[in-house]
């Protein structure tokens, strides 16, 4: 267990979690009206995710991962769960964003960084590690000493829902954290990969809020589908997304993971190991 926290979440704000962007002080989103304001006013990345990272504007989502934080799995029951919304990871000035689902009930939802603590996570940071974009091959808890490399990642939902499904009405509400996110990142960001058909779907409306131009008619989603935003706009690529359900029937691989993220780097000017 980490010193000084309990082993029960959520975990509050300025409590010591390692790389928590919020303080007591920061403002919390009620509704999605609150959402709409805070993201539109967050004056860069870290005050965005500070203000993301505790919002409650969702009751069923607040609910459920206070819930799952509070009850914990068997086999972490002597760990404490961070039971918020997940702030992106990675460095401001990204060149790269990845966009995801949602956070897991007893991933990030547990150890308070996106992709980590799950056999998803696993699979995607071995081949972000592969492709130039992470510094280490795992991310196991915040605080572990993973860096992203030029990338931030991200999450259309930012709370872990029930059933890893979020009502199109909690969809619609968090959108306005990644449209400013979309909006910050606009400077420096090159290529977009959407992992899953969902997220796929999810960043369109966020895209154009953020004033992106996009093409008609919109592009299907596909592993490996490729869009040239226009307008001087970033590339999109398409990802399956890398669930248990894709990994363990083979509809997604490693090498497949690996060959997109790569692609990726290699049009945002990140340099990619050599293989060996």
């Amino acid at each position: 267990m980490t010193p000084g926290l309990p082993p029960g979440g959520p975990v509050p704000p300025g409590a010591g979690w390692p790389g928590d962007p919020a303080t007591p002080a920061t403002p919390v989103a009620r509704a999605a009206a609150d959402v709409a304001r805070l993201a539109a006013s967050s004056a860069d990345a870290p005050e965005l995710d500070a203000r993301s990272s505790v919002c409650r504007a969702c009751p069923r989502l607040v609910q459920w991962r206070e819930e799952v934080a509070r009850t914990r799995r068997a086999a972490y029951a002597d760990q404490p769960y961070w039971g918020r919304p997940m702030p992106s990871f990675g460095p401001a000035g990204a060149r790269v964003l990845l966009v995801g689902l949602a956070p897991a009930a007893h991933g990030g939802n547990r150890t308070g960084r996106i992709f980590t603590g799950d056999r998803s996570g696993d699979w995607l940071f071995a081949a972000l590690h592969r492709a130039g974009l992470a510094a280490l091959p795992t991310s196991t808890a915040a605080g572990d000493g993973q860096r992203m490399l030029g990338t931030r990642i991200t999450a259309a939902v930012r709370c872990a829902p029930p059933a890893n499904k979020p009502t199109p009405a909690e969809r619609d509400t968090c959108r306005p954290w990644l449209v400013r996110e979309l909006e910050l990142l606009r400077p420096s960001l090159r290529c977009v990969v959407a992992l899953g058909g969902y997220a796929w779907q999810a960043l369109w409306p966020a895209l154009a809020a953020a004033g992106q131009q996009l093409p008609v008619p919109r592009p299907a989603f596909g592993h490996g589908a490729r869009v040239q935003l226009p307008g001087g706009g970033p590339l999109l690529l398409g990802c399956y997304h890398p669930s248990q359900q894709n990994t363990f029937t083979g509809r997604v691989t490693a090498e497949m993971l690996v060959d997109v993220l790569e692609a990726a780097a290699r049009h945002a000017g990140i340099a990619v190991p050599a293989a060996g």
